[in-house]
């Protein structure tokens, strides 16, 4: 089970940090235009994010436990 959750998190590196590789140039501009929206509308959105988070690893761990 860590070797799944140390996985998991790994790629979560990658792929972050390919973002901000990729698209250096264009961070600061979407950073301005997150930090013009509401702090409310902002965790709404995280929360749905970390909500089909949690669903994905729950149903994935399901299927697989076979």
């Amino acid at each position: 089970m860590l070797k799944l959750i140390l996985f998991g998190i790994s790629f979560v590196f990658i792929f972050e940090g390919l973002i901000y590789f990729l698209f250096a140039k264009k961070m600061r501009n979407m950073f301005d235009i997150i930090s013009s929206y509401e702090p409310e509308k902002i965790r709404s959105f995280s929360s749905i994010l970390i909500i089909l988070g949690l669903c994905l690893i729950y149903f994935t761990l399901k299927l697989y436990e076979t």
